[in-house]
């Protein structure tokens, strides 16, 4: 009695179409294929019973069964088995396989298991001409009122940016965005110590400064990559990066081959530099196309699914974009609601960070649908959730 993993490497050495679709799915719809090898008739229809409750795919060779299964129902797959068979080894099995798909991120003081829990990223913008929330946070008062409100609500990670990068943005000196920042960082440093602090920030001096401070992450919307000195100095660190795919410049004949090209060779650069590859985590970068707001957009929401395969945590940064004013013309004040439906359109199809303003109705976003997709149907349910 044992599981195993079905690999995605031996499939891709096949050239069916039936082959390909299931390759599709393992790599790109978060469905692992599983073989359980079974040598008593009555656990082989028990196992083929309880694989129909998660509604996976079951077929049954001898005394072998496999299935491919959503990687969301694997705890309670997990949970079945070991409820319905005598021993624990399916289940210590399935336990395996899931925590060696876990997704890692070490930023910093932190480990975040973005697989079991997605992280939702609190934005505090301390720029004057930021697109959403430029001049609301002008001073110390309002800046801590806005970190305390992140820590009430649980928010593990709080990013300040003191820089815009906007569509046509104007470009401040880095010793004026280090004067702008490095007071907030301090501050909530000493009144909110178990909150994380990311910056957004692309200039190097502003990297070394803010790294002396201790922070934990740096987002850079060029990607580590347009400053040599940049990747030597994050090697030296332990904060985790955020590197972002940056397309104002670019055309495109493929644009997911191209994306896909960029991140392999960005990841690949960054880990050549001695960057574990625990602390990267991707950014689409949407909204940052050649034509703001587009269509590219719309398309980087829907392929975020192909970048799965880099096993990264992917972040969901669209908080009340320009996609809004641009299909609905809604103020940015009115685009919460289209900025839930496309973050959760983007959840679903494998982001687990969330970049927002709005953190309330993202948590309940990411509660309502983490349960809708973890909910099976056994006749002790009722027992399961209590």
């Amino acid at each position: 009695m044992k599981v195993t993993e079905i690999n995605a490497d031996d499939l891709s050495q096949t050239n069916g179409l039936a082959e390909a679709a299931l390759l599709d799915a393992i790599k790109h719809q978060r469905q692992l294929a599983l073989m359980f090898e079974l040598d008593n008739a009555d656990d082989r229809t028990r196992l083929v019973n309880l694989m129909g409750n998660l509604d996976a795919v079951v077929t049954v060779a001898g005394n072998t069964v496999q299935t491919l299964v959503n990687e969301a129902a694997l705890p309670v797959l997990e949970q079945q088995l070991s409820r319905q068979f005598d021993h624990n080894v399916l289940a210590k099995g399935v336990a395996a396989i899931r925590q060696q798909h876990e997704i890692h991120w070490q930023a910093g003081r932190f480990d975040f298991n973005v697989t079991a829990k997605p992280l939702i990223y609190g934005i505090l913008n301390v720029s004057p001409d930021s697109f959403y929330d430029g001049g609301r946070y002008h001073d110390m008062d309002s800046v801590l009122k806005r970190a305390g409100e992140f820590a009430q609500a649980g928010v593990p990670v709080v990013e300040i940016g003191g820089q815009t990068t906007r569509p046509h943005f104007t470009e401040i000196t880095p010793e004026t965005e280090i004067q702008r920042v490095m007071p907030y960082i301090k501050a909530i440093k000493a009144q909110y110590p178990d909150l994380g602090i990311a910056v957004d920030t692309y200039k190097l001096p502003v990297m070394k400064a803010v790294l002396d401070e201790g922070v934990d992450i740096i987002n850079d919307v060029n990607a580590f990559t347009d400053n040599p000195e940049k990747l030597p100095l994050l090697a030296s660190s332990n904060v985790g990066l955020l590197t972002m795919h940056e397309s104002r410049a670019r055309e495109y004949d493929n644009l997911t081959t191209a994306m896909t090209d960029f991140f392999k060779t960005n990841l690949d650069a960054l880990k050549h530099a001695g960057i574990d590859e625990q602390r990267i985590a991707l950014d689409e970068g949407i909204g940052y196309a050649k034509v703001a707001d587009g269509y590219q957009d719309f398309t980087m929401m829907r392929n975020i699914n192909q970048f799965l395969p880099f096993e990264r945590p992917i972040m969901i940064a669209i908080s009340r974009k320009g996609f809004g004013h641009k299909l609905f013309g809604l103020a940015k004040e009115d685009r919460l609601s289209v900025t839930l439906i496309a973050e959760a359109y983007m959840y679903l199809h494998g982001g687990r960070i969330l970049r927002v303003h709005d953190i309330e109705e993202t948590k309940q976003l990411v509660t309502l649908l983490d349960t809708i997709e973890g909910s099976y149907w056994f006749p002790d349910r009722t027992e399961m959730h209590q």
